[in-house]
């Protein structure tokens, strides 16, 4: 793959007779955000620990950025930030604290930088455990880029957080991304994964059943195009002339169709209003959702 940057291949972990990561292989390009979704159980954290050096796989290699996690684990610290889904720090430790112990660990100097720029001035003298979930989750990603990282992980980030702080973790997401900062993002919120993610894995069972862009994977779903369209003369509330879509229902004057074929069977739409000399006033096309599709492969056992 063209500016690879992360490499896992044949990737097994057992923990005893459990299998939790089964032969799988995935590339990441440099500057990517590339999502690991899952249900509970999948696989996902435990490819991580392995990414991050803190497993050893029982076979397969790992590469990132050139390095091998266990071997090459000081070096890997200088390309590597983790955001993990819990954190470690200590309760009672200053924010402020924080900061400088990795900045020091990293030697590195005080990352003014980032306390500015993740709005950590007004709570730097505040001790962890009294910060909001979004606060402690800023904290956590700010320190994961103390190092500068190429590659960071980013392990459930939004998990537990309101609304708006939601929002100020995606717009920092992107951020990194367009700063050229791969970022590998386990996530369970699907809108998240579509909406931040340029390539994507499903694992289910230790396997990785499908990959590809967010598009690509709700398209090889069996979930159908919703297509809602409302005429002057509602000409288009019944099945009638149509045969590439399935008329659903009428609500307020708009008409509901699925389709497969979306481009052919909005021109068979348009063309029987025209058809019948009608107006067409409103027209929205609303493709399967990533989580429709992941709900059919998880209920479905395997790719579709």
């Amino acid at each position: 793959m063209e500016n690879q940057i992360l490499k896992v291949e044949n990737l097994r972990k057992k923990y005893g007779h459990m299998v939790a990561v089964d032969d799988i292989s995935f590339e990441v390009k440099s500057g990517e955000v590339f999502g690991l979704l899952g249900p509970n159980g999948a696989g996902k954290t435990t490819t991580l620990e392995c990414i991050e050096g803190l497993r050893r796989p029982n076979s397969g290699t790992i590469s990132v950025a050139g390095l091998d996690p266990l071997r090459d684990g000081k070096e890997l610290r200088r390309v590597l930030g983790v955001q993990l889904q819990t954190s470690a720090l200590p309760e009672n430790m200053l924010v402020g604290e924080a900061v400088s112990l990795v900045s020091a660990w990293l030697g590195m100097d005080y990352r003014q930088d980032l306390v500015e720029r993740f709005g950590l001035e007004s709570f730097i003298k505040k001790e962890y455990g009294t910060l909001s979930t979004g606060q402690k989750r800023r904290v956590q990603l700010a320190l994961s880029l103390v190092g500068n990282p190429k590659i960071l992980i980013l392990d459930e980030p939004t998990a537990g957080v309101d609304v708006q702080g939601r929002a100020e973790l995606h717009k920092a997401i992107r951020e990194l991304r367009e700063m050229g900062v791969t970022i590998l993002l386990a996530t369970h919120d699907m809108a998240e994964a579509e909406s931040l993610c340029d390539r994507l894995a499903i694992l289910l069972r230790g396997k990785i059943v499908t990959l590809g862009t967010p598009e690509q994977v709700t398209a090889a779903g069996s979930s159908q195009t919703k297509v809602t369209i409302r005429t002057r003369k509602g000409s288009l509330t019944r099945q009638g002339k149509v045969e590439l879509a399935r008329f659903v229902r009428e609500t307020e004057g708009f008409a509901h169709w699925f389709c497969q074929d979306t481009a052919a069977a909005v021109m068979e739409l348009l063309a029987v209003a025209m058809e019948e000399d009608d107006t067409v006033e409103d027209l929205r096309v609303e493709r399967p959702s990533l989580e429709e599709r992941f709900l059919e492969i998880v209920e479905g056992g395997t790719n579709q």
